[in-house]
């Protein structure tokens, strides 16, 4: 496995060995004495969510569910193509507000791990796009936000997504009280 840090401490991206022939390959997308072996300890995971977009040029974020029931999430792409984003939403943090984007898709395997206190989106690059992620926390629809997609300056590579009503919605950063708090170490 492979584990690249970002210019945001804490998310990281890992990418699994791929074993392949003419069959086509296996991977273990998720192994904990692997990523403990390799230096990367995360949380338990408690949920596995699965999302389809059908279009591309679907946008969903920024999203996250604040505490008590706050997530961390490991998320992949099982189908496609997608621009995946988590953004520094941690009071007091020396990197607040900033972001960082991966391109995930079914052929490159990455998985971007985005732990809780940070605000999750992804704009899609390929019709029927499926994206699977674990989460540290059960979903509470009380502690669930958005955050306007188009308000912390991030390059989605597109100009007209496709975005829900929630999402359009959405209160811009600078107009938004962030419930999540840095400790420094």
């Amino acid at each position: 496995m492979q584990i690249q840090t970002t210019a945001l401490p804490g998310v990281v991206i890992i990418t699994p060995a791929r074993h392949g022939d003419t069959r086509g390959f296996f991977s273990e997308s998720w192994n904990r004495r692997s990523l403990d072996a390799a230096g990367l300890h995360l949380p338990e995971f408690v949920q596995d969510n699965h999302s389809l977009s059908r279009h591309a040029g679907t946008l969903r974020g920024l999203h996250y569910q604040s505490p008590p029931h706050a997530q961390g999430k490991l998320v992949r792409c099982g189908r496609g193509a997608l621009f995946d984003v988590a953004v520094d939403a941690r009071r007091g943090s020396p990197t607040w507000g900033q972001w960082v984007g991966a391109e995930l898709s079914f052929e490159n395997g990455r998985q971007l791990w985005i732990p809780a206190g940070f605000l999750h989106g992804f704009v899609t690059r390929q019709d029927d796009t499926e994206v699977v992620y674990k989460c540290t926390d059960h979903y509470d629809p009380v502690c669930d936000g958005a955050v306007a997609w188009n308000s912390v300056g991030i390059d989605w590579g597109i100009d007209d997504p496709i975005v829900s009503d929630k999402d359009r919605a959405a209160p811009s950063f600078a107009d938004w009280q962030s419930p999540f708090d840095w400790q420094a170490a």
